[in-house]
């Protein structure tokens, strides 16, 4: 111990600090990243209603539809 007590040096906080930081980081990760993928699916959604809304207003033919369809779920 040499006069340390049971402190040891005096660095046994940092071990606690920084796997509470690695949590709090992986957390940030995990939500950074079900965001992202839901994202991705709501602009592939408003992507395709919008393919839609042109199909019916006659702006596009059944064939482009299509081929952007096949485009906008690869």
């Amino acid at each position: 111990m040499h006069g340390y007590g049971n402190w040891g040096t005096g660095y046994w906080y940092c071990g606690g600090f920084f796997t509470v930081l690695m949590y709090i980081l992986l957390v940030f990760l995990l939500v950074y990243l079900v965001k992202g993928l839901k994202g991705k699916s709501y602009r592939r959604d408003e992507a395709l209603d919008i393919l839609k809304r042109r199909y019916a207003a006659g702006e596009i033919s059944k064939e482009q539809f299509e081929t952007m369809k096949r485009d906008i779920l690869n």
